[in-house]
């Protein structure tokens, strides 16, 4: 195989300025979707916890890391934090003591039903100017450049 030099790499790959694109798209939403969850003294981890607990009767710690985009690693550490801020529990069952489930408590609930409407919303405000033709197709897209990985 055979790689270009490094001015035609720069000058001819249009798959660079795609991915500069995709980069610099992700990091205006990140940086958008920390300052909306800050509001509620949450980080995005922390927020995508509680919005992925919120309406459930609960989840085991593996479950939650495969509903949102945190590290098993990290995952710990921020429903240690959720926990010690009153918005979270951690029971074990009685029958599978090697699992723990975690629960949102009514402050946590209570916080889901305040803040995650409110972020959808303000989502579908920034995201209302796609139609939406625009907004599958760019669907698509992402997933297929997922896959492509």
């Amino acid at each position: 195989m055979s790689f270009p030099s490094t001015s035609q790499a720069v000058t001819s790959e249009p798959s660079l300025a795609t991915v500069r694109a995709l980069v610099r798209a992700y990091q205006a939403f990140s940086s958008y979707s920390e300052t909306f969850v800050r509001q509620y003294d949450l980080t995005p981890a922390q927020f995508d916890v509680v919005a992925t607990l919120g309406n459930t009767p609960g989840m085991s710690m593996g479950d939650i890391g495969e509903k949102t985009l945190i590290t098993k690693g990290t995952l710990t550490g921020v429903v240690d934090r959720l926990e010690r801020k009153g918005l979270v529990t951690r029971e074990t069952p009685p029958e599978n003591r090697r699992s723990v489930i975690v629960r949102l408590t009514a402050t946590g609930q209570q916080l889901f039903e305040q803040g995650f409407p409110a972020h959808i919303w303000d989502i579908q405000q920034h995201l209302e100017p796609l139609d939406p033709s625009e907004m599958e197709l760019l669907r698509v897209l992402l997933n297929r450049i997922q896959s492509l990985f």
